[in-house]
């Protein structure tokens, strides 16, 4: 099972947002821990990251899949 959701870290405790549920009583879980703003600035690296490297076709372009097989 995997759930993903946010949590506060406050005197010494991890503050979930959301119950986990009574399934999961007394069972061992690993957690996974990362800032919330370094997801966001990874997010943001990707968008620059593809706005970088994107390019416009020209309106008269058309994609010829048989031309991929003629080879």
């Amino acid at each position: 099972m995997y759930k993903m959701m946010q949590a506060t870290y406050e005197k010494g405790k991890l503050l979930l947002t959301e119950e986990l549920g009574a399934q999961l009583e007394g069972q061992r879980l690993y957690v996974v821990i990362f800032k919330a703003n370094d997801h966001e600035h990874k997010k943001e690296r990707f968008f620059d990251f593809v706005d970088k490297h994107s390019f416009s076709l020209p309106q008269t372009y058309r994609f010829n899949r048989d031309e991929l097989y003629d080879r």
